[in-house]
């Protein structure tokens, strides 16, 4: 963005975080063209003063592929939203995907637009992306300034 006062705050290209959380999955990290990935990153490391977010395009995948796992379990010490979002314009609550979820010990099966909150201290995922028939918008974000 340009050199103004307030341009430091819009970001308009990935940056890497300075270290990736232990259970970050490899398949997040950065966007590849045609295959999806961690488009944008963001906490005060990137910008100083801004709260975790990220965001990620989860593209599809051929019928038999292998079930995309993601992170592991753990916890936080603050909350965090974790958002699925679906592409199909006539009908935008099909996710048009499966993902599986844990919180705690139980399993969630995802198949429509959704925003699950997950309180501080809760043990939430794995989280496996099993069948994905088009592109998804998926985000993660806590009022933290770091993802830990």
């Amino acid at each position: 963005m340009a050199k103004t006062k307030y341009g430091k705050y819009i970001l308009s290209e990935y940056k890497a975080p300075p270290a990736e959380a232990p259970w970050a999955p490899p398949n997040l990290r950065g966007v590849s063209k045609g295959k999806g990935g961690r488009v944008f990153y963001l906490d005060s490391s990137i910008v100083p003063g801004a709260f975790y977010m990220e965001c990620v395009w989860v593209m599809p995948r051929a019928a038999n592929a292998v079930p995309s796992r993601g992170t592991e379990p753990h916890a936080h010490d603050y909350d965090e939203i974790i958002a699925f979002i679906g592409t199909d314009n006539n009908n935008p609550y099909d996710l048009g995907a499966e993902v599986e979820l844990y919180l705690e010990d139980e399993k969630h099966v995802i198949t429509k637009t959704s925003l699950v909150f997950v309180p501080a201290g809760l043990v939430h995922c794995p989280l496996t992306f099993v069948r994905v028939d088009r592109p998804v918008f998926h985000y993660t974000t806590a009022p933290a300034k770091m993802y830990i």
